[in-house]
């Protein structure tokens, strides 16, 4: 039986208009959250990069939706392969960083075991061959997580500096922007 939601991601295509009709969708029935979870999750799944996509919209209006879920999601970051998954849920990691370190009442709360797998990812997204704006979103969760983590930000710097030639100008501007801020 498939369900509504796999019904619905059915129809998703990489129009941002459609992406967000589908989110809206999710943030209206929210029902359909824990599924949308679950598939993001499943790379075997044909829907696996659009739930991702839909996941990183619902995730600007409603990120602490995905509080209960937090060691799901955090523990299995290291499953997605697809490029098209990875760079949403990416976005979705740089987001949780930041609630979790504004320490609101609206903030998620991520476990000392959330965080590091939230540092491991990125890191990998950083240092292996995958698309630029994964890599941009990867460097900003680094940095905040340097913060914190003492010794995230001399490894990040080493890894900005020595990359920092082969790359695009999108990577090397925020390079640039995070290497500031460092140094």
């Amino acid at each position: 039986m498939y369900s509504e939601l796999q019904t619905k991601l059915d129809y998703v295509s990489a129009y941002r208009e459609n992406r967000l009709k589908v989110a809206q969708d999710v943030l209206e029935n929210p029902s359909l959250f824990d599924e949308l979870v679950t598939i993001c999750f499943s790379p075997s799944d044909k829907n696996n990069h659009k739930a991702c996509w839909i996941l990183e919209f619902v995730s600007y209006e409603e990120l602490i939706w995905l509080q209960p879920h937090l060691n799901f999601f955090c523990a299995n970051l290291k499953v997605l392969k697809d490029e098209s998954s990875i760079r949403p849920i990416a976005k979705v990691v740089q987001l949780l960083i930041k609630s979790h370190y504004k320490k609101n009442e609206n903030g998620v709360s991520l476990s000392e075991t959330n965080l590091q797998d939230c540092i491991e990812a990125s890191f990998d997204w950083l240092i292996n061959d995958i698309k630029v704006a994964t890599k941009a979103y990867s460097i900003r969760t680094l940095y905040v997580l340097g913060n914190y983590y003492d010794w995230i930000h001399p490894e990040l710097q080493i890894i900005l500096n020595k990359d920092y030639g082969n790359h695009s100008a999108a990577y090397k501007a925020v390079a640039r922007e995070v290497l500031k801020k460092i140094e």
